[in-house]
């Protein structure tokens, strides 16, 4: 069965041009991926591109932290979209190509210090026991302070939605680094 596919940026409803206009204006500057989905549900639309602006963009986690944990739920939903988008981007943002390699496989990666350990190990076990235990949310506290890990929790549900969205719509793997 095909997959609802985005809708025509030539062809958008007063509402889905408001959102795509929004989305343009912000620091994607195109509307790709997840978001051309969202479309067909603008007020769905405004408010994750809001919410996704703020957890790339503005959180409280610097980018070599927040593209860590991307790429942790990339990996665990197999958003093939996602891992390439963010690739690039994390490498970028200054995490190590060995630490992308083992998250890549599903190995353990060589960790350069306490708060990426923290933040691998928080979303991992988020992701999979669909909860964290005392001891790695101390640790996350620890690293990032309470405000990091509300941060980093919203971050991992926010990527969450993408993943899921580009999953339920067989989005193609190739994504831009822009992308989200």
């Amino acid at each position: 069965m095909e997959r609802l596919q985005p809708p025509d940026l030539d062809n958008l409803t007063p509402e889905q041009e408001a959102v795509a206009q929004a989305i343009i204006a912000g620091p994607r500057k195109a509307v790709i991926g997840p978001m051309r989905i969202w479309l067909h549900r603008p007020d769905l639309g405004q408010h994750a591109q809001r919410l996704g602006q703020y957890c790339r963009f503005d959180s409280s986690l610097p980018p070599e932290l927040s593209e860590l944990a991307i790429l942790v739920t990339a990996r665990v939903w197999s958003s093939e979209f996602e891992w390439s988008a963010h690739k690039k981007i994390a490498l970028d943002a200054g995490v190590s190509p060995a630490i992308i390699e083992a998250i890549r496989t599903h190995a353990e990666p060589p960790f350069e210090n306490d708060t990426q350990r923290a933040i691998y190990d928080f979303a991992r076990m988020l992701h999979t026991d669909r909860k964290v235990s005392d001891a790695v949310y101390a640790a996350a506290v620890k690293e990032l302070g309470s405000e990091g890990v509300v941060d980093l929790t919203g971050i991992l549900g926010y990527y969450t939605l993408v993943s899921m969205t580009l999953n339920v719509f067989e989005v193609p793997g190739e994504g831009p680094p822009e992308m989200t």
